[in-house]
Order: C-alpha cells, then sequence, then structure tokens
C-alpha cells in the first residue's frame, strides 16, 4: 500500500515522540521555601502533579504540611535532617523516635525516597558535626530496618570542595584527610545500602567570561584529557567524571551518583552580570537534556543520574546575594521564569 508524504511524516513523528517522550519524564527539583510570598504546599503538590514532568522534590527539613500535601501524588520527596541535629540521631533511641515522628506518619502514602542526613557537612562543619555525621547515617539506617521500612534510603549532599582537583578528570581525587577519613567510609555505607552518592555541582560557582560556553552547554573548543584521550565539551561533565574518578581511587566506581543540586541565577547582584535569564534556561536547559538524553558522561557512558535542579521557586527571604534569591525555575505565581520543557506537554530543551 502506498503511503502518502504527509502520513509517513506523521508516522515518524510519533515514533520519535514515543522514543523522547520517556526519556524526560523524570527531573528532580530542589523545593525551598524561603519566601514570604510562595504558595501553600497543597497548591505546589497539585501544581507539580498536573502541569510539569517533576517526579521527585528535595525540601530542607521535614515540613510536615509539605509531606501531608505530597501524599497520593506519586511524586518521590526525600527530606533533610538540618545539619544541627545530626549528633542526637546518632543515639538509637533517639534515630527510632525519629523515624516514629517524621517518617511513619507520612509513608508510604508520601513516597519518600531518600533521607539526606544534613547539607554539605564536609564543607561547613564544625568538627563535631563531622565527626557525627556517618554513625547518624548508620544509626538511622538501622531505624528505619527495625520500623520495617525498606523503600527509603539514607545519603547526604557534598559540595564540590569534597574534591583536590578535577582539571583534568583524569588527575582528580578527594582532598587529603576527608578521602580515607570520611569519604572512603560514607562509599562503603552506600554500597552496603544500595543508595546513591550525592553531589552538588555548581559550574555558576568556576564562571569566568573566558569559559562561558563551557559552563552553559553551548558550543566551545572544550577540554582534552590527555590521560584518557576524552574531550569536555561542558563543565558538568567534567565535574561529574572528577567526583567518579575520585571515588574510584578509592574503589567505589559501581556506588551510584545521584545530582542533589545544581542550576543558575537567573539575576544577581549588579557586577554578576551572568546570573541573567539567557544564561540559566542555557544552563538548566542543558542539564535537562543531558541527564534525560541517558548518554552519560566521557567516562561514564550510559550512565543515568538522579537529578535535582536548584530550586523550584525564586525565594525572597534567602541571601545575602541577589544570585541565593533567583535560583527558581517558577516565580511564586508558578509562572517559569524561562521555559527548559518542563511543563508538561513542552519539549524545550535549549
Amino acid at each position: 500500500m502506498a503511503i502518502s508524504k504527509h502520513s509517513s511524516h506523521h508516522h515518524l513523528f510519533l515514533l520519535l515522540l514515543l522514543i523522547i517522550t520517556p526519556a524526560v519524564t523524570s527531573i528532580g527539583v530542589n523545593y525551598g521555601t524561603l519566601g514570604d510570598n510562595l504558595p501553600p504546599p497543597a497548591t505546589v503538590a497539585r501544581f507539580l502533579k498536573s502541569n510539569t514532568i517533576i517526579d521527585r522534590i528535595r525540601i530542607f527539613d521535614f515540613n510536615p504540611e509539605v509531606l501531608k500535601a505530597f501524599a497520593g501524588t506519586g511524586i518521590l520527596v526525600s527530606v533533610t535532617v538540618p545539619n544541627a541535629d545530626i549528633p542526637s540521631l546518632t543515639d538509637p533511641w533517639n534515630a527510632r523516635r525519629w523515624v516514629n515522628a517524621n517518617i511513619k506518619p507520612f509513608h508510604p502514602a508520601t513516597k519518600i525516597h531518600y533521607i539526606c542526613v544534613g547539607t554539605e557537612v564536609l564543607h561547613w562543619g564544625p568538627q563535631n558535626i563531622v565527626d557525627h555525621l556517618l554513625p547518624a547515617m548508620r544509626v538511622l539506617h538501622a531505624a528505619l530496618v527495625k520500623a520495617g521500612i525498606k523503600d527509603i534510603k539514607i545519603s547526604t549532599p557534598h559540595s564540590l570542595s569534597i574534591l583536590f582537583s578535577s582539571n583534568p578528570p583524569s588527575n582528580a581525587s578527594f582532598r587529603p584527610g576527608w578521602d580515607v577519613g570520611n569519604l572512603a567510609p560514607i562509599l562503603q555505607f552506600h554500597r552496603r545500602t544500595k543508595s546513591g552518592f550525592m553531589v552538588n555541582p555548581y559550574t555558576y560557582y568556576a564562571y569566568s567570561p573566558a569559559n562561558e560556553s563551557y559552563c552553559l552547554f553551548k558550543p566551545n573548543a572544550g577540554l582534552y584529557d590527555k590521560a584518557t584521550r576524552k574531550r569536555y565539551t561542558n563543565q558538568f561533565d567534567q565535574l561529574m567524571d572528577a567526583v567518579y574518578v575520585s571515588m574510584k581511587k578509592l574503589g567505589y566506581s559501581d556506588v551510584e551518583i545521584i545530582v542533589a543540586e545544581t542550576g543558575w541565577p537567573s539575576g544577581g547582584d549588579p557586577q554578576n552580570t551572568h546570573a541573567n535569564v539567557g544564561n540559566a534556561a542555557a544552563y538548566d536547559g542543558g542539564v535537562m537534556k543531558k541527564v534525560s538524553s541517558g548518554v552519560g558522561t566521557p567516562l561514564m557512558p550510559g550512565r543515568r543520574f538522579e537529578t535535582y535542579i536548584f530550586s523550584l521557586f525564586n525565594e525572597n527571604l534567602k541571601g545575602p546575594s541577589l544570585d541565593e534569591k533567583n535560583f527558581g525555575l517558577f516565580r511564586p505565581d508558578f509562572t517559569p521564569v524561562f521555559d527548559i520543557g518542563i511543563m508538561r506537554g513542552s519539549q524545550v530543551f535549549l
């Protein structure tokens, strides 16, 4: 049977739609609440479920109102133990009480995915919190097991100050002291519990006018790593492979890597002219395209990374810099700051 040109184009379009649609239905976002003009959590949950392809969120506390709002949505929710609370959770009785108070009332109606024990603890310290980090992770995991909860994992997000070097990736390593003293046992915990190692790669903080295109997924000459004979065309790949090489040097290349935070502000202090809408759209769109494509990185081909863009809303109470207030994908009234294909039915990807 003869197929018209129009019909064949139509079938090709449907085939492409089938190929690309499943790949873009898994993207996470950090849902911060440091604003006095933000919509209530129940409204946020309905909006994300109905209007976006976001299927997981991470919050920076264990807010009961947020946890209740996301019940029944199917959206995965990762909660956070504040850094200051970490030492108390090394006590098994306190950890069980914490699980009973903050997890059991909401799970499994709310699909709690990860408990993040602190945020960038090695970076911010103090030493007392650092020393208690892994013991708290272990004790909380044991408390979940004791409660019969098997589908919630434990992790802790790290800033990339954990890296001693990242350029070129083949020469990367974790900082001396943190590598064997802290990160190796944390990675051993992740291997044992089949949980992910969380990192926060921000190319924004490494920006210079000379490497703008490299930071923003735009065409550029790239970075050639002679040792691996790999060429890097964006800094996101470079940072991810630097983490991977550092893990591999400790013997933990098999542990999953999760991008707990990454993003770019759409506005900032006057001297930070690179904090603008065009660059934010280019970076966040580039990240979405990268993690949705499944191509992985030069040293991790085909690897998919669970990824959380920072952040859901512009938050007017963050600071002190204007950059901090302007990382949002959306304004508080749900209008997009820029379009990168987050809304259902859109396929933008810059």
